[in-house]
C-alpha cells in the first residue's frame, strides 16, 4: 500500500506515514478475511485506538514541521487535520452507540484509506515541495 511517491522527504513525517500506512494495511486485510465478524473486532479496537493516538501525534510532528519551515498552508493543514481527528472521534462515538456493526466499520475502513492516500499524495507533498524549493528557513 506504501509507495515512495508518498514520500515527502522528510525523515520523521516519512516514518511516521509510513507506520500510518502499515496499519491501515493490517487493519483492511484483517477486515477482508474469511474470520467470523467476532474475531475482527480485536483489530478494529485496536486500530481505532491506535488511530486516536498516532494521528494526534502525526498531526503535531507535521505541524511543528510545517511552522519550522514558515509552510504558508499551514493553518489550513491544520484544519485538515483538525476535521480529521473529528471524524475518528465522531466514528469512535458511533461504535460506542451501535456497536461495531460491521457495515459501519466497513465505511470506516474506507473512509481512513481513501484520507489517508489523498491527504499524504497531494496536501502533504506541498509541504515537501516547499521546503525543498526553500520556502523557509531551516
Amino acid at each position: 500500500m506504501w509507495k515512495d511517491k508518498y514520500k515527502v522527504g522528510v525523515p520523521l513525517i516519512d516514518e511516521q506515514h509510513q507506520e500510518l500506512f502499515r496499519r491501515v494495511e493490517e487493519f483492511i486485510v484483517a477486515l477482508r478475511s474469511d474470520n467470523p465478524w467476532e474475531e475482527k473486532l480485536d483489530k478494529v479496537r485496536e486500530t481505532l485506538d491506535f488511530m486516536k493516538v498516532y494521528v494526534v501525534e502525526h498531526f503535531r510532528a507535521e505541524e511543528e514541521y510545517q511552522a519550522q519551515v514558515q509552510y504558508p498552508g499551514l493553518r489550513d493543514h491544520s484544519k485538515i487535520h483538525s476535521d480529521f481527528a473529528g471524524e475518528v472521534v465522531e466514528f469512535e462515538q458511533q461504535f460506542a452507540q451501535l456497536g461495531y456493526e460491521e457495515e459501519l466499520v466497513q465505511k470506516f475502513a474506507g473512509k481512513l484509506l481513501a484520507w489517508l492516500i489523498n491527504h499524504v499524495a497531494t496536501q502533504d507533498q506541498a509541504i515537501g515541495h516547499w521546503a525543498r524549493q526553500g520556502g523557509g528557513a531551516l
